[in-house]
């Protein structure tokens, strides 16, 4: 609408224009020379007025421009008392500040919001123009990790430490890299990635700088806490039905030495206990040493085992601790002869954690059942597996079960599960769990 005012302005005055120098050629053409002069004042008055209608419009023009030029948005356009096309342009550019205000309003806030979430992190950035050196924006923890106070050009860390330069801006780092920084006579272990960008000519360079030796510290100790919770559980697991074993082997054997006529000692029994006694403590030594260097084990003592052998082994060790949780404990095996190669003592220390498991999750049924199986698969795969009556494991915690440290017992370590699966995978096998609330749960060991 307002060009188009514009335009009829325009072509008003020209067709004035054009009428009056027809006028004056036509007064001189009948020597009408006054009529002439009158014409000729009317086509001088009528230029200026063209002249003068257009150049206001481009001065107007031109101060938007100048005012576009140097980013001065905060002008305000009078357009009362003025031409129509005129009122018109200032409506228009008071409309384009408006939203260019609008526009850097809400950048600045954005600014604002991103550099406090930047000077909360506990994450050291900077970024700087490579050429120069100059420093666009840093926050505190970056300055906190080296010790220095605020610097506006990266020259500052050059003359301070020359070390620390080198290490943080003349290498690349394209993924986070582990190194050591000198700040203050003392050597911090930081996790550096650097990436570099350009924005029109100038190149740019972002630093990302993570202190992790706190964390590391505070790992550390909180993994040695864990660490020897879980040592004197597992521990404590196979000490108890050893305990258990001796104790009423000494019981049998005190019986005998008051009244050897009416308590005859089985010498065979006594010999099947002792040896349940002396493989548990081996195992035990076994998995206290296996377990120190777990994640480095790259070979097994693998041996062909008789199945029905390391279930009586396990049942001698097992059955007198069960006695008094009132638990029926069963093994039962389809095929006598079958064979399987494993490491006897870690195999052992899985059955354990998983039989013990299964006690406790009986423990509170009418008929509390324990249910020990190995057979073979359809597919010829061994799996020995380990069934209760218990009370189930909810579906919401059954993909949790086996992440370390995962417990919901009050005096569990939450590694007896995780510790029977690495032990599996070492195997080359797996561990499968069936569970339904309240009706009790089976643990599957595959054998490949």
């Amino acid at each position: 609408m307002t060009f188009k005012s514009y335009h009829i302005g325009i072509l008003l005055r020209i067709l004035i224009l054009v009428i009056l120098l027809g006028t004056a050629v036509f007064c001189f053409f009948k020597t009408w020379y006054l009529a002439g002069s009158f014409s000729l004042l009317g086509i001088i008055f009528a230029i200026y007025n063209l002249f003068r209608f257009l150049s206001r419009r481009f001065e107007v023009i031109d101060d938007f421009f100048e005012s576009v030029k140097y980013r001065d948005f905060s002008r305000q356009y009078l357009a009362e008392n003025k031409t129509k096309d005129i009122r018109g342009f200032y409506e228009g550019f008071n409309t384009v500040n408006e939203v260019v205000r609008e526009i850097n309003s809400e950048k600045e806030t954005q600014y604002l919001y991103l550099q406090k979430i930047l000077e909360l992190v506990d994450i050291g950035i900077l970024a700087y123009e490579m050429e120069s050196g100059k420093v666009l924006w840093s926050n505190e923890s970056f300055q906190n990790t080296l010790a220095f106070p605020s610097f506006k050009n990266i020259s500052f860390v050059s003359s301070r430490n020359p070390q620390v330069f080198e290490l943080i801006f003349n290498k690349l780092y394209p993924k986070p890299t582990s190194a050591e920084l000198k700040v203050q006579k003392e050597t911090i272990k930081v996790l550096l990635s650097n990436s570099i960008f350009q924005i029109g000519e100038k190149t740019f360079k972002l630093v990302v700088l993570h202190n992790i030796e706190d964390t590391l510290n505070k790992t550390e100790s909180e993994a040695w806490k864990k660490l020897l919770s879980v040592m004197t559980h597992e521990i404590m697991n196979s000490i108890a039905p050893i305990s258990s074993l001796a104790n009423t082997l000494k019981f049998q054997v005190a019986m005998h030495q008051e009244n050897p006529a009416e308590n005859l000692l089985d010498i065979e029994d006594l010999d099947a206990g002792l040896s349940s006694i002396e493989k548990r403590s081996e195992g035990l030594l076994k998995f206290a040493k296996t377990y120190r260097s777990l994640n480095k084990v790259t070979s097994l003592n693998l041996e062909k085992v008789r199945v029905k052998e390391m279930f009586r082994d396990l049942e001698n060790l097992m059955k007198p601790q069960l006695k008094d949780n009132n638990v029926a404990l069963d093994f039962l095996l389809a095929d006598e002869a079958l064979e399987i190669e494993i490491d006897t003592y870690l195999m052992e220390q899985v059955l354990i954690n998983l039989i013990l498991n299964a006690v406790e999750a009986s423990a509170e049924k009418e008929n509390p059942k324990v249910q020990v199986t190995a057979g073979k698969k359809m597919d010829g795969r061994l799996f020995i597996r380990v069934a209760d009556n218990g009370t189930g494991i909810s579906e919401e915690i059954l993909d949790e079960i086996f992440i370390p440290f995962f417990t919901t017992k009050k005096e569990g370590s939450g590694i007896g599960l995780s510790l029977s699966k690495q032990i599996m995978t070492l195997h080359g096998g797996k561990i499968q769990i069936e569970s339904k609330h309240g009706l009790g749960t089976s643990m599957l060991l595959v054998f490949s």
